[in-house]
């Protein structure tokens, strides 16, 4: 059996079991929990056997369904309200792209290009103080948005979904006391994927060494699917031996970030997670939405 996997969405969580996939929130309007199925894309099979190509669909799997769940769950959690369309959808998603690139590949970078030691000395130095200042935008923009309350709503449903997810693993039964014993760190959460690339990236784009500033944006974007296969490389290796005492070690940092993306859900959003993963574990269901 695939592993149990989830995500945070508005007001709900998304699981996916294999092929199946459900989301689950509670609707604004009443409080009611409604589930709906969400049907998986068909993938290229052979190149997703391929090591370190397999790593750049995958991503691009993640991210596709990760887009189409949030905008299932503003459908059914806030139906009364417009939403908006594929393409309004598809723009915010590229915007997003567009931000996430330059904040944290070419302004890490620019600020470091600034400095004229860095800028004509070790090109090993050079990138290990770029990945460090990688590392500390992205926290710091983690910390600044946890502190949101929109924000904060969804990190909590993050930590329902992944204490739901440890309940599940450890063949308890899906109750809301059972999943609130658990933590809401997970060692297999995108966030710590996340991690690996920021590492990764140091490493990869070492290989650019220091030339000029153009040369080096330019190697930078040209590198992203490289860093993006070796990671997942790198995190498929880690999850086949997660009971290794030094993968533990080196997962430790990415459990540390979730600290930020996680947060302690309360008693309802657990139900929600607990309704989104009975669908997906259960004996297949109607592919109507359900409310209860």
């Amino acid at each position: 059996m695939p592993p149990i996997g989830g995500q945070a969405v508005l007001e709900g969580v998304m699981m996916q079991n294999g092929d199946r996939i459900a989301v689950a929130v509670r609707r604004e309007k009443d409080g009611t929990i409604v589930v709906q199925d969400l049907a998986a894309r068909k993938t290229l099979k052979r190149v997703g056997e391929i090591p370190f190509v397999r790593g750049l669909f995958r991503l691009y799997d993640m991210m596709s369904l990760g887009l189409r769940a949030i905008d299932l769950s503003a459908k059914l959690a806030f139906p009364e309200e417009t939403q908006m369309g594929k393409s309004g959808t598809f723009l915010t998603f590229a915007l997003a792209i567009v931000v996430a690139i330059g904040g944290f590949v070419i302004l890490p970078l620019y600020i470091t290009n600034a400095f004229h030691a860095l800028r004509t000395g070790n090109p090993v130095l050079f990138n290990l103080v770029e990945g460090l200042i990688r590392i500390i935008l992205f926290l710091a923009y983690l910390l600044a948005i946890s502190r949101m309350k929109d924000i904060r709503r969804v990190f909590q449903y993050h930590g329902a979904e992944h204490k739901t997810v440890h309940t599940f693993e450890a063949s308890e039964e899906l109750t809301v006391e059972n999943a609130k014993k658990h933590s809401p760190l997970h060692p297999r959460c995108g966030t710590a994927f996340l991690m690996i690339v920021l590492v990764i990236a140091i490493l990869v784009f070492s290989l650019a060494g220091n030339p000029v500033l153009w040369l080096k944006i330019l190697s930078r974007l040209l590198l992203l699917p490289v860093v993006a296969g070796v990671s997942y490389e790198a995190l498929r290796f880690s999850g086949s031996k997660s009971d290794r005492l030094w993968v533990r070690i080196l997962s430790q940092p990415g459990l540390w970030m979730q600290r930020l993306t996680t947060a302690e859900p309360t008693d309802d959003m657990i139900e929600v997670a607990i309704a989104s993963l009975e669908r997906v574990t259960q004996p297949q269901a109607a592919p109507s939405a359900e409310s209860h």
